[in-house]
C-alpha cells in the first residue's frame, strides 16, 4: 500500500511532462484525448464509437478506483499536487479537514448544462484542461487564472478540485459510489492525525475515523505516512450513505440542470449573430459551431506549424485564422490542427478533405495587380489562371487556404470569409 503513493506520483510526473510538451506543439501524446470536458463535447457533437469508448473509459475508471482521474490523469491538477509540494516545503503548514460544500454541484450542474444545450460559453472558463493548455501556452487569461488557483492551493491546498471544479464534482459523486476506497482500520487506527495533516484535499476525519472518497482524489500520501498501516485503499466495509442534505443538493442541481441545459440551447442559436468576417481552420465548419464548442485549451494554435491561428480575443471568442500572422497562409499538406483538437471543435478530417474543403475566398484587386502570375504557380488547387491578358480566380477550385495573398507583392489579393466551410 505504501508504494501506491510513489507509484502514482512518478505516472503522474510523467503525464505533467508530456502534457506540457503537447500543448507546447510537441505533440506525440494522444493521451489528452482523455481528459474529460474534451471527450465529453466531442461524445456530444461528433459522436464516434471512439469517443463513447473514451469517455466510458473515464467514468468507468472513476466507478472502479474513485478520482484517480485528478490526481493521475488531469495535468491541471497534477500541477496543483507538485506546487503544494513546493509550498508545503515553504510555508511548512499541515493540511486540515475542508468542508464539502454543495455549492460546487450547482457550478457543475449550470456548466456542464449548458454543454449539454449547445455551448461551452461557460465552462471554457472553469474547465481545468482548458485553464492548464490558457497557462503553459501563456494566455493571459490562463496566465490569470493558473496563478489564482495555486494562490488558493498556498492556502487551501486541492480546494479548487473539491469544492470548485465542475469536473470534480461529477466524479466525486460517481466516486461516492466507487468500487475500490480509502478508509481507515478501527481496529489499528490510533488517532495520531498523520494521515489527516498529510491529506491534500482535506477529506480525512482522523478522529471519527471516516474519509469522505467523495472528494478524496486518491493521491495515497495518506497510505505511504500512516506509521500503523491502519489505512488501506480497496473494498470498503463502510458503504455510502447518503444523508437528507446530499438529496437536497442532488435535487436542486437537476433542476437547475435541465435550465441550464435549455439556457445553453437559447446561448448557442444567439451567442454569436452579429459576428462576421472570421475565418476558420478546416473542420470548423461554421462560426456559430466553433464559438460554441472551442474551448480555448490553444492546443491547435500550438501545433500549427504556420502559426496563422490565434487566441480568442475582442473579436472572436474563439481560436481563429489571421493570415497576418506567421507564414500568412494555410499549408495545404497539413491538417495538424485537426489532429491536435480533443474537443471536437475542429472535427477530425483526412488531408484529403481538408485539400478540398473552401474556408474561404480570395478576390484579386485589378488596380493593384501587375499580372506578374506568381500567385498562378503558388496556387496549390489551380484556381488561378490567366484569361483575356488578366489573372482571374476560379471561383470552384478556391478553398481560401491565403498562398496566393502571402505570395503577391503588390498586396492585390485580399481573403474573406465565407458563412459555411463546404466541399468544393
Amino acid at each position: 500500500m505504501k508504494k501506491l503513493y510513489s507509484i502514482r506520483l512518478i505516472i503522474a510526473g510523467i503525464i505533467l511532462f508530456a502534457a506540457v510538451l503537447a500543448v507546447m506543439g510537441i505533440y506525440p501524446f494522444k493521451f489528452l484525448n482523455l481528459e474529460f470536458t474534451p471527450v465529453f463535447q466531442r461524445t456530444l457533437i461528433g459522436f464516434s464509437v471512439t469517443a463513447l469508448v473514451l469517455f466510458l473509459s473515464v467514468v468507468a475508471a472513476a466507478f472502479i478506483f474513485g478520482r484517480i482521474y485528478c490526481s493521475t490523469i488531469c495535468p491541471f491538477g497534477i500541477l496543483q499536487e507538485f506546487a503544494d509540494l513546493v509550498f508545503s516545503k515553504i510555508s511548512k503548514r499541515k493540511n486540515t479537514a475542508q468542508k464539502n460544500y454543495g455549492f460546487k454541484y450547482i457550478v457543475s450542474a449550470v456548466t456542464f448544462g449548458t454543454l449539454i444545450g449547445g455551448t461551452a460559453l461557460l465552462i471554457r472558463y472553469i474547465d481545468p484542461y482548458t485553464i492548464f493548455g490558457s497557462f503553459i501556452s501563456l494566455s493571459i487569461f490562463g496566465i490569470i487564472m493558473a496563478l489564482a488557483i495555486l494562490a488558493l492551493v498556498f492556502f487551501k491546498n486541492r480546494f479548487f478540485c473539491t469544492n470548485i471544479c465542475p469536473v470534480g464534482a461529477v466524479l466525486g459523486l460517481i466516486s461516492k459510489f466507487s468500487l475500490n476506497k480509502i478508509y481507515i482500520k478501527k481496529d489499528s487506527c490510533v488517532s495520531c492525525g498523520l494521515c489527516a495533516k498529510s491529506c491534500p484535499s482535506g477529506c480525512i476525519d482522523f478522529k471519527e475515523k471516516t474519509v469522505d472518497n467523495e472528494t478524496c482524489i486518491k493521491c495515497f500520501r495518506c497510505l505511504k505516512e500512516c506509521k500503523k498501516d491502519a489505512l488501506s485503499y480497496g473494498a470498503a466495509p463502510v458503504k455510502f450513505n447518503p444523508k437528507r442534505r446530499d438529496f437536497i443538493w442532488a435535487a436542486s442541481a437537476l433542476i437547475i440542470l435541465g435550465g441550464a441545459v435549455k439556457g445553453g440551447m437559447e446561448i448557442s442559436k444567439n451567442f454569436i449573430r452579429k459576428i462576421k468576417d472570421i475565418i476558420l481552420p478546416p473542420g470548423a465548419k461554421d462560426i456559430n459551431r466553433m464559438a460554441n464548442t472551442c474551448l480555448n485549451c490553444n492546443l491547435c494554435i500550438q501545433n500549427c506549424p504556420n502559426k496563422i491561428l490565434v487566441r480568442a480575443n475582442n473579436t472572436f471568442p474563439a481560436v481563429h485564422i489571421d493570415y497576418n500572422k506567421g507564414e500568412g497562409h494555410c499549408k495545404f499538406d497539413c491538417i495538424e490542427c485537426s489532429k491536435a483538437c480533443p474537443s471536437g471543435a475542429i472535427a477530425k478530417i483526412s488531408l484529403d478533405e481538408k485539400q478540398n474543403t473552401r474556408i474561404a475566398m480570395a478576390s484579386i484587386n485589378e488596380e493593384n495587380c501587375t499580372q506578374c502570375g506568381i500567385c498562378i504557380s503558388d496556387c496549390p488547387k489551380g484556381a488561378i489562371s490567366k484569361l483575356e491578358g488578366k489573372t482571374v480566380i476560379d471561383g470552384s477550385k478556391c478553398i481560401g487556404c491565403g498562398k496566393c495573398k502571402q505570395s503577391c507583392r503588390f498586396n492585390a489579393i485580399e481573403i474573406y470569409s465565407i458563412n459555411e466551410q463546404r466541399r468544393i
